[in-house]
């Protein structure tokens, strides 16, 4: 059994971004597991029949700091852990996300716009037996360091590469694409240049910035997204 773990704080999101990434979890992960929605929306497992809803243990962090509490001691995931982002459209399978590393190896996506220079935590798997001294340890011995940064992301590339190169198993890229443009060696970052379209063979699109899912014309997307 697996923990699928995603992250809900804050009024960034409707509660609608919680049940429809359950319902493309539900569609698309065969595997055990159990649906845990970390948040501080205490009506959201009402809203979401069949989340397990829990509260991260320190309420001082904000945004994506938010999401390094995955590794904090007291969270209390056992086991193997796989998140995914809420901005996310799942296309096809998930399975092999969970069987392409070992429970005792860290798995997690390139960047889209800087792949030779950064992780981008929309995706990833990892075990608390060594993550949390990998990372939320890191992020609490430089605490004033990582403030100066654009996030999370920072935070768990660093680790990795000071900690964790032998336990580092990076996706595919084939598996994974942006939104916003298919391949992370040709990022499209003029809106004029962007075209939108699907990758057939990847499981995951990312949407990063905007627009968000809800609000995407592409067919594709709305097939998906529900």
């Amino acid at each position: 059994m697996i923990n699928f773990c995603c992250v809900y704080y804050g009024d960034k999101y409707p509660t609608k971004y919680v049940e429809v990434l359950y319902n493309m979890v539900k569609r698309y992960l065969t595997l055990p597991h159990k649906f845990i929605c970390f948040t501080d929306h205490v009506k959201l497992q009402k809203i979401v029949p069949g989340i397990e809803t829990r509260t991260f243990p320190e309420h001082n962090l904000q945004g994506w700091w938010n999401k390094l509490q995955l590794f904090h001691p007291k969270t209390k995931l056992k086991g193997v852990n796989f998140y995914m982002d809420l901005d996310v459209v799942v296309l096809q399978s998930l399975d092999k996300f969970i069987e392409f590393s070992e429970p005792d190896e860290f798995s997690i996506i390139r960047d889209f716009g800087q792949p030779q220079r950064y992780f981008n935590s929309s995706v990833m798997k990892w075990n608390n037996d060594f993550a949390t001294e990998m990372i939320w340890e890191e992020y609490q011995k430089n605490l004033e360091h990582y403030k100066t940064l654009q996030g999370d992301q920072n935070v768990i590339t660093d680790a990795m590469n000071l900690h964790g190169k032998k336990i580092l198993k990076p996706y595919p890229d084939e598996w994974t694409f942006s939104y916003k443009w298919t391949h992370r060696k040709k990022p499209k970052f003029g809106e004029a240049s962007r075209t939108y379209e699907v990758v057939d063979d990847a499981s995951i699109a990312v949407f990063h910035g905007k627009p968000n899912p809800h609000e995407s014309t592409q067919d594709w997307v709305k097939d998906n997204w529900k």
